[in-house]
């Protein structure tokens, strides 16, 4: 359901070990993921399964439905689910392996350490008689600090202990890096607090939007008839009015992603004369930070934030805060709480019409890297993830990086200063594979097997405790940002690495034993398109060392900015629902992502082929089977509900037009004869080439 924002992480995530860094592009096996002697490949014959498509759709008039038609006219959405695809499968397929391995340590005797810590987490979250007895009992000390807040300084210290209740707050403050040092920590400070998924929810007069608020509106009545409030439907009101408040102050999420905009450092004794009206000591006192450096992500509406705070009646605030409170930890409460708030969260914002197995919401929240993901993915990795398929993927990896260099150094439009920069940050990208280098050690966690929110809470302080000791070190570069049985990859550009974890290292994006082509269509343009993140709108705002600033001539910028308009123009065409589009410009690095990153791919497809002619399989060239690889990887179906969401709550375009990339390529055009006159037609000087 919904989470309070404690850091603000500036990873491009796919979806959405710290090798060794290379100092060169040179690259001496360009057959990487080559099949194994008679092994087959895990779908068809050659990997893609060619049963998915629908040969009655021209590929040039629907891509998409060309490749996964007969899939997505067949497939019927489970009840528990908002959307299905690739993603969604290899995840399923994650959480069965996770499941194996909790219930094995579960029959084991005289467990200790980690095992015992995930043996004992499972039984608390599991044991629903236990909870069910204690209703909203668990988070009563916290309800009732609330109650008893009866000054704005109490309320700020409350604010500041929203890390440890999962409540919410309109000021959110966490540890990130340093943007114009990576090597050095610094406190992140921006503005949240809406319980809806984007200030349109608020803002927008579309029939939807107002359905949606009203139906808000009668959830947070529901919630607050758990705990003691004297009038929940009365307080309702209140609290939907002040998140629309807040709304109104926050910046569109077009402007918040724009890393020149947000990158405002200041000396925390500076806070109170640039930011005055608020007790920041009180604030961040819970949470123990001491570092001296911060950054301000959001400025204005920080001061505008802060005038409400001291203008909106305590009551309203405390109400806010309580019903935050019970529907932030309701999974981790009573059955009749937990299907209270799903009734909002899954079924009115996303369509889902029932909950997922409790099993599953287990091992979700068992998963994240700030609860007991690592300890989890060290098991995970030994039974599920062979060495063979972290050194092909670094093969892979390689091979991309020749190709995207090669793509560089030919390049019309960005002149030679520029160029040497770009080949410098190339150079220098650290590519994680499969599994950390160094493993999180969970000494002095402490978990039992009855108290589950006790449980929660002891994560949360265990890693927050962690924070505080490293917070005025060296960063740690072994740190990822997503366990190994996560199904996703990652870009993080302060340290500018790329990350692929195990579990998305499995058809369809990656297969040792399938033809290359797909290999390189799938896994390959992934590494493309996280590759690519170092060099989006955004993403090129940081150099080789990861410290943000310009390494652009000004006139390069310009020739980049515009191709990126046409991309911005192209995708904000597409019309997933009436009369509401794919935002263009707020997924613009990720949409630059799949073009680069699928041009990137087929470059090193074709450096793979060195010169030789791809066999044809099952009536399909090398190269058809390169794009429809890529295709299928995207292939999804998402109910109405949480497309909307996607559309004004994310920063991805949905699947169906993510397969679309390859109307941006030559090589599309020709493999499948794409000709004027077909939907998807763009003429050669329409076809947006970045990298």
């Amino acid at each position: 359901m919904k989470k309070s924002v404690i850091a603000l992480a500036l990873i491009s995530a796919l979806g959405l070990a710290a090798c060794t860094p290379e100092t060169s592009t040179q690259q001496t096996d360009t057959s990487a993921a080559a099949p194994v002697a008679d092994a087959k490949p895990e779908l068809g014959t050659f990997g893609v399964d060619l049963s998915a498509r629908n040969e009655s759709v021209k590929p040039g008039d629907d891509f998409f439905m060309y490749a996964s038609g007969t899939w997505y006219d067949n497939y019927e959405m489970p009840a528990d689910k908002t959307r299905f695809g690739a993603f969604t499968a290899l995840a399923e397929r994650s959480e069965d392996r996770v499941k194996t391995i909790i219930d094995d340590l579960n029959t084991a005797t005289d467990l200790d350490g980690e095992a015992k810590l995930i043996a004992d987490f499972y039984h608390s979250y599991m044991d629903t008689e236990t909870l069910n007895a204690k209703g909203v009992a668990p988070i009563q000390p916290t309800l009732d600090a609330i109650a008893a807040i009866d000054s704005v300084q109490a309320l700020t210290k409350e604010f500041g202990r929203a890390w440890l209740t999962d409540s919410i707050t309109p000021i959110w403050g966490g540890l990130w890096y340093d943007r114009l040092d990576p090597n050095a920590y610094q406190l992140s400070v921006g503005v949240g607090g809406l319980g809806l998924p984007d200030r349109d929810y608020y803002l927008s007069d579309d029939e939807r939007f107002v359905t949606i608020r009203e139906a808000y509106k009668n959830h947070i009545t529901e919630m607050l008839s758990f705990t003691d409030s004297e009038d929940p439907a009365q307080a309702a009101e209140a609290i939907l009015a002040l998140e629309t408040q807040i709304a109104e102050i926050q910046w569109p999420r077009e402007k918040r992603r724009n890393r020149d905009l947000t990158l405002n450092q200041i000396e925390r004794e500076q806070l109170d004369q640039q930011y005055p009206g608020f007790d920041w000591d009180t604030f961040f006192e819970p949470s123990g930070f001491k570092v001296p450096n911060l950054n301000v992500t959001q400025p204005e509406p920080i001061n505008d934030v802060i005038a409400l705070i001291n203008s909106v009646p305590l009551a309203d605030w405390k109400a806010y805060m309580r019903y935050h409170t019970v529907s932030n930890n309701a999974d981790l409460l009573s059955d009749d709480i937990y299907t209270a708030n799903f009734d909002f969260y899954g079924k009115t914002l996303n369509g889902q019409q029932e909950p997922r197995d409790r099993w599953k919401r287990a091992v979700s929240q068992m998963s994240g890297t700030e609860s007991l993901g690592f300890a989890i993915g060290k098991v995970y990795v030994d039974r599920y993830f062979p060495e063979s398929s972290k050194t092909q993927m670094a093969e892979l990896v390689e091979n991309l990086r020749t190709a995207l260099g090669e793509r560089i150094e030919n390049l019309d439009w960005m002149g030679e200063e520029t160029k040497k920069n770009a080949q410098a940050k190339l150079a220098a990208f650290n590519p994680k594979i499969g599994y950390p280098d160094v493993w999180e050690d969970f000494t002095g966690l402490t978990i039992t097997r009855d108290d589950l929110v006790a449980n929660v809470q002891n994560i949360r302080a265990f890693f927050q405790a962690k924070q505080v000791e490293d917070e005025l070190k060296k960063t740690d570069r072994n740190r990822w940002g997503m366990a190994p049985q996560r199904v996703n990859a990652y870009y993080n550009s302060s340290f500018n690495e790329i990350v692929f974890p195990a579990a998305i290292l499995q058809p369809p994006f990656f297969d040792p034993n399938a033809d290359p082509a797909v290999n390189y269509g799938a896994i390959g343009a992934v590494i493309g398109h996280e590759m690519g993140h170092g060099f989006d709108d955004q993403g090129s705002k940081s150099d080789a060392e990861g410290i943000q600033r310009n390494w652009w001539t000004d006139e390069d910028r310009a020739a980049f900015e515009q191709k990126t308009q046409q991309l911005i123009a192209q995708y904000s065409a597409y019309e997933p629902i009436e009369g509401n589009f794919v935002n263009g410009q707020n997924s613009l690095g990720e949409n630059i992502g799949d073009v680069g990153g699928l041009a990137m791919a087929y470059h090193a497809y074709q450096l793979s082929l060195d010169g030789k002619e791809a066999p044809v399989i099952d009536g399909t060239t090398g190269d058809q089977r390169f794009f429809l690889a890529w295709a299928q990887v995207w292939k999804e179906k998402r109910t109405e509900e949480s497309m909307l969401n996607q559309l004004r709550g994310g920063t991805h375009a949905p699947g169906r037009y993510r397969a679309l990339a390859p109307r941006n390529h030559d090589a599309w055009y020709e493999a499948f004869n794409v000709q004027p006159g077909d939907a998807l037609y763009l003429a050669p000087e329409d076809r947006v080439r970045i990298w």
